[in-house]
């Protein structure tokens, strides 16, 4: 594991948003989801997350995620990926999201 200083982490835009949309993304290599979250000033953003094992669309409408916002976007077949979507993987390796514990302004960054 690389030891990063202070300054290093406070690049990384780690930012909480609310899903206000989701739709299926047949076309990606491993099932995924397309998620349209809501960063308050900071706009609101698409990605796609390879969520589906544990999340169904319904129970990710108004859940308050974390992403990182800062990476450049990325290409994903035709779909255009606009913030890194964070989890953690389960002991079979299917993601869990990263959430907020309690409700916080969307764009709030993580110190």
């Amino acid at each position: 594991m690389e030891v990063i200083n202070w300054a290093d982490f406070e690049k990384v835009e780690l930012r909480a948003g609310t899903i206000v949309e989701v739709m299926p993304f047949p076309e990606a290599k491993k099932p995924a989801w397309k998620v349209k979250v809501d960063f308050g000033e900071l706009g609101i953003k698409w990605s796609s997350a390879q969520i589906t094992i544990h999340y169904q669309e319904e129970d990710l409408i108004g859940k308050q995620i974390i992403g990182v916002i800062n990476f450049p976007k990325k290409q994903i077949g035709k779909f255009m990926s606009e913030f890194l979507v964070t989890g953690f993987p389960d002991e079979n390796g299917a993601i869990v999201l990263t959430t907020t514990e309690r409700k916080v302004p969307n764009g709030a960054k993580l110190i």
